[in-house]
């Protein structure tokens, strides 16, 4: 079977790579940090009675017997999320669950004293924890950058796609075409889907700027999905992508590359839009 690219072109492609896609919007998502610092505000608020406290058992003491669950989130001062269930050893060299530290009054003075929060607040380090808190999600949502990555290569290609006047739909299930059941019986959701007088066109877009077994798995799916599209009269399979990671992958990319006529990066993708223009 003949290679869908050159090695030239395969190596111009490769040269092409970007190192980001990131916008200013890629490093944090403000608008969930918002969502999840007032979720726990109130509580945060209470807990704030702490800081200054030369007494700090006797002031948890008393803000147990006012309200013993204000503690329930103190996990998140040391950066760790309730969701994620993290153990510890305590002072007897149990392994318990975090969350377990705070269903005693003993417990949650154990993890003030032994996090070193105690100190910390005994010494104002900390003025207002709600304050705090906004900052240890900025610092946790650094997490998320990788999965925003792919949200924000959609949000690239789609920005091209209008500002060239093209008209597509977005999320598209394969059971929305009767041909796609070439596929089989494992249902498939297109990130782009571009209808034309002559053809419709399948779009998958993503960006990886560093490796990861992934990769591969995108590669050798998408390899075995072009072909059975193509082969159906009028449609046919795009794949749009880009970033440095690939580098990391670059055999199977290039098997890939060598098997779908229709691979664009970023830089590229400019012959992909004189196509559809034609």
């Amino acid at each position: 079977m003949n290679n869908a690219h050159t090695k030239e072109q395969y190596d111009e492609f490769m040269s092409q790579l970007l190192d980001t896609n990131a916008t200013l919007d890629y490093f944090c998502d403000f608008e969930k940090i918002n969502r999840n610092v007032n979720a726990v505000s109130i509580k945060l608020h209470q807990l704030n009675y702490l800081i200054g406290k030369e007494d700090m058992e006797a002031a948890i003491r008393q803000l147990w017997q006012e309200n013993n669950n204000v503690f329930n989130v103190l996990d998140i001062l040391i950066a760790v999320r309730r969701k994620d269930n993290k153990k510890s050893f305590d002072k007897n060299g149990d392994l318990k669950s975090i969350s377990s530290f705070f269903d005693s009054p003993e417990g949650v003075i154990e993890f003030i004293e032994d996090t070193g929060l105690k100190e910390v607040f005994k010494n104002k380090q900390i003025t207002n924890l709600v304050d705090y808190v906004f900052g240890v999600e900025t610092g946790l949502d650094t997490n998320a950058r990788k999965n925003r990555g792919g949200d924000i290569m959609e949000k690239t290609v789609a920005r091209i796609f209008s500002k060239n006047a093209i008209s597509y739909k977005k999320q598209v299930s394969s059971t929305d075409y009767v041909e796609l059941s070439v596929l089989g019986v494992d249902l498939k959701r297109f990130d782009f889907v571009i209808e034309t007088k002559t053809k419709t066109y399948f779009i998958e877009v993503n960006f990886y700027s560093s490796n990861g077994s992934k990769l591969n798995e995108v590669a050798r799916s998408y390899s075995d999905i072009a072909p059975k599209i193509n082969s159906i009269s009028g449609f046919e399979f795009v794949w749009i992508t880009d970033g440095k990671g690939w580098l990391s992958a670059k055999n199977k990319l290039e098997e890939a590359y060598n098997t779908i006529p229709s691979t664009y990066n970023l830089t590229n993708i400019v012959d992909f839009i004189k196509l559809i223009k034609e």
